[in-house]
């Protein structure tokens, strides 16, 4: 996709949920009564449900599908109600009328899962069960220091796998957002440098995930980890050049990593919208 048509798109699905009355997950749970003869749509609608009944439960999700409806949807549509009405008559004509008009609707919240789950629950970058497994068994045992922790979904899941983690977080955007109000494992208040000063001697793998976009903290705590003569294996989440981190973070930073490495720690972070976030191993 053109990059350009790419940035104008993420724009445009920025925070819409909050322009409607109808609360997100009330119209998700529409849409599946809606389009319940469509599997199509079915299984994008259910990944959503049980996405948000999990986190709800205070439990990490399953892995998501691209969050969009086919390209082909509307012939979909069509060959289903087709197949379900006689030509001409004026229910499946109704019908045809009544979810082709909310396709369109459907489509933007599909898209705008994520804005929901930072709305409702903190979560920035989409962290599943399955991607905390394939990270502790990256980890292996080494002690854990997670900074910028947000609301823990990380920490939780290295924690469930018997992970030594030390979660921090310095709690400075609970007056803005979700972040930090609905913790879901215990975490430390401090900040992303005060943490490393901390624990960065005793531990051998740092994670950084959704640093703030804009904001240098993370080229500072780079440089702080490059001044140590204590290596650690800099594990990092987020969209290269894009939603996260700052420009002279991207910048300067060293990738690092065997291919394995790098296949284990993304087999399950897969992108579901337009968010080209990635785990990468930074020095």
């Amino acid at each position: 996709m053109n990059p350009k048509k790419l940035k104008k798109l993420k724009k445009q699905v920025q925070k819409h949920p909050a322009s409607r009355a109808e609360p997100y997950i009330t119209r998700m749970q529409r849409y599946r009564n809606r389009f319940a003869q469509i599997p199509e749509i079915q299984v994008l609608v259910n990944n959503v449900l049980l996405a948000d009944e999990l986190l709800t439960k205070g439990r990490l999700p399953q892995d998501l599908p691209v969050l969009e409806l086919p390209d082909n949807i509307q012939d979909i549509l069509f060959q289903n109600i087709n197949a379900r009405f006689a030509p001409h008559d004026p229910k499946g004509d109704q019908l045809w009328n009544e979810l082709s008009d909310a396709l369109p609707k459907l489509d933007q919240d599909l898209r705008n899962f994520r804005d929901y789950l930072e709305d409702r629950y903190g979560m920035w970058a989409y962290i599943s069960a399955p991607f905390a497994a394939d990270l502790a068994q990256y980890i292996d045992g080494k002690k854990t220091l997670e900074v910028m922790a947000g609301n823990g979904y990380i920490s939780k899941g290295l924690r469930d796998h018997d992970q030594l983690v030390y979660a921090t977080d310095s709690k400075d955007w609970t007056k803005e957002n979700e972040t930090g109000k609905h913790p879901v494992t215990e975490i430390e208040r401090l900040s992303a440098l005060d943490a490393w000063q901390k624990y960065g001697n005793e531990v051998d793998v740092v994670i950084m995930s959704w640093s703030p976009d804009g904001l240098p903290v993370d080229w500072e705590l780079l440089q702080a980890i490059r001044r140590s003569e204590h290596h650690v294996d800099f594990i990092v989440i987020g969209e290269m050049n894009g939603a996260t981190d700052s420009k002279v973070f991207w910048d300067n930073l060293q990738l690092t990593g065997t291919d394995e490495s790098l296949e284990l720690l993304n087999r399950h972070h897969k992108v579901f919208d337009l968010i080209q976030d990635h785990t990468f191993l930074v020095r």
